[in-house]
């Protein structure tokens, strides 16, 4: 990796500097009454949008789908989910965006599609079909009995097998996800093609400045499928992601999507388009590396995701959900690991604890309670914006909403992947194989689900929190009276007016916050994180309390208070789930 000529300076860029949005489409806000948050609606909510002090807005996928997966199920690239609105209304948010001087990037989920696509269709219509190897297909295997078995013993990330029996060819087919998302083989140039052009050209010639890329890291399979060792021996299944994760082709594959693609597009203001990946299951630095040193011109940054798993087991075994209770030591060596393996490269990072995929961070890293979900919500956004790298926040998040009520059952989350791990934890607990499943993955779900995240938004006290005037597709929150933005707008105390000075801040001091190299203190310290930031002569010390009782303040020497996010501050103590940044230069 090529170090810079001075190792605290990154070679600036527009991304790097700039605070994104992430709006998930079907809860932001409903313009007509369907019970689905629209395009129409972002639109109608654009100058809330713009009051943030963000200047990226992230849109999840809206693109056609049976929305077996909220859209991660991808049946036409080229069209809008009609409940979501028309391609002319996306164009109308392209550019609204930019007159708001805001850009706009839209997900590419282009490692697998739906089954109701119509490339699916074709390749699954016969053996001779040219597109049959646009996906994988395997013939069955058989046991001693003549039973007919699946081609690998393979575990999908929502639970069961990773291949589904088609009767029609008499073969089967690769899903990582659900069966209704059949894998893209990306090691069919004609496939790689019509993906340029449907997913990726169709948009950028509409003006969109970039892509969130979902699971970047899965395009190269190792196509022998050789078996999985077992882990669980109580299944047939076992997780595999080492056959798909970080393959043999796939810096190929994404410098290739490079080249020929992003390099040809500009964004309105002629910046180069951006690109963050999602990057999972890759905890070593230097792998990471790889995807985002701009030497290699592959991927501007990526999504790591140790901080938002922080408790989980991995993704796609069976212990996702099966929550294991953490201390704040093992918060801070995340931090400190994402924060400072770009020292000395040419690589970039990303900050954010919130998305459509996981809890909100009130309620999984600090405290959801009437008394301290605010001051939780106000310390926990200090904590994020002053890290350094790009800034990603979620809907929501900035008014502090917390997960669903513990006290909602089962039957008001949505999302296939808590449902099939729920069956399969009930299936298990009554089979007597693990008596215990059913109560603790409910209780991981509580906390973990992606459920929580796509709740509606809470707009004003009205019906639906001002989300819609018909029937929600996802019920409210119970509290979107006591938490909502319009409320917190007129409050000059409140968490959305805290977000907004803190973001303001970010920008006048992004020397120190966005480019500045990160150091940890008083590591073991299970109360409070402290770290401070550097760039040049300039230093930025921050103190951050995570638990309800007070706490010894760290020794700020001459430096200059910069924010609190109490009003009322000792030099001495922290207050309860108080954070505090001081500044000297």
């Amino acid at each position: 990796m090529s170090p810079h000529t001075d190792p605290l300076l990154h070679t600036p860029q527009w991304w790097k500097e700039s605070t994104f949005y992430q709006i998930y489409p079907a809860s932001f806000r409903d313009s007509n009454g369907d019970g689905w948050g629209d395009i129409p609606g972002i639109l109608e909510k654009m100058p809330y949008i713009a009051s943030l002090g963000v200047d990226v807005v992230w849109l999840s996928p809206m693109f056609d789908s049976p929305q077996i997966d909220m859209g991660y199920d991808i049946s036409d690239y080229e069209a809008v989910y009609p409940p979501y609105g028309t391609v002319q209304d996306v164009e109308k948010l392209v550019g609204e965006c930019h007159r708001n001087e805001m850009k706009l990037i839209l997900d590419l989920v282009v490692n697998h599609t739906s089954d109701q696509h119509k490339w699916f269709q074709e390749s699954r219509s016969s053996k001779e079909n040219p597109k049959r190897d646009w996906y994988f297909w395997r013939p069955a295997r058989y046991d001693e009995q003549g039973n007919r078995m699946a081609p690998t013993n393979y575990r999908s990330y929502f639970a069961g097998g990773t291949w589904t029996w088609d009767e029609h060819t008499q073969e089967y087919y690769l899903h990582l996800y659900d069966r209704t998302q059949p894998d893209l083989n990306w090691e069919s140039p004609d496939c790689r093609r019509a993906i340029y052009d449907s997913a990726m050209r169709f948009w950028l010639d509409k003006g969109i400045d970039g892509f969130r890329i979902d699971t970047v890291n899965k395009y190269s399979k190792h196509v022998d499928f050789p078996e999985a060792p077992v882990t669980d021996p109580s299944s047939f299944i076992q997780p595999a992601a080492q056959f798909w994760c970080n393959g043999p082709r796939i810096h190929e594959f994404i410098k290739e999507m490079n080249s020929d693609v992003l390099s040809k597009y500009s964004t309105y203001d002629g910046q180069a388009v951006v690109t963050v990946g999602e990057l999972s299951m890759t905890p070593d630095p230097e792998v990471v590396l790889k995807y985002v040193s701009a030497r290699e011109k592959e991927l501007d940054m990526v999504f790591q995701f140790d901080i938002t798993h922080l408790g989980q087991g991995p993704p796609g075994g069976n212990s996702k959900y099966d929550f294991t209770e953490w201390k704040l030591p093992e918060m801070k060596r995340i931090v400190r690991k994402w924060q400072t393996f770009i020292d000395r490269t040419d690589g970039w990072t990303t900050v954010f604890n919130e998305n459509h995929d996981n809890g909100r961070s009130v309620s999984r890293f600090a405290n959801d309670t009437l008394e301290w979900r605010e001051k939780s919500a106000k310390m926990l956004g200090l904590w994020l914006v002053v890290q350094t790298g790009t800034l990603f926040l979620y809907q929501g998040q900035e008014i502090g909403m917390i997960n669903a009520p513990k006290e909602w059952s089962i039957e008001e989350y949505k999302d296939v992947e808590a449902h099939k791990y729920w069956k399969e934890a009930v299936r298990l607990a009554e089979d007597g194989v693990d008596p215990t499943r059913k109560e603790r993955i409910m209780h991981g779900l509580q906390l973990m689900a992606r459920d929580h995240a796509r709740l509606p938004f809470q707009w004003n006290s009205s019906a639906n929190g001002g989300f819609s005037n018909g029937q929600p597709w996802m019920r409210m929150h119970d509290l979107y009276k006591e938490i909502n933005a319009e409320a917190q707008e007129k409050d000059a105390d409140s968490v959305l007016s805290f977000y907004k000075r803190i973001l303001s801040l970010r920008k006048e001091h992004k020397d120190v916050f966005v480019y500045g190299t990160f150091e940890l203190l008083d590591p073991e310290n299970i109360s409070t994180f402290v770290f401070r930031k550097h760039y040049q002569g300039k230093t930025a010390l921050v103190t951050l309390n995570f638990t309800t009782a007070p706490q010894t303040a760290p020794p700020a020497d001459d430096m200059r208070l910069l924010i609190s996010s109490c009003h009322k501050i000792s030099t001495a103590t922290l207050q309860p789930y108080e954070g505090r940044v001081y500044i000297d230069y």
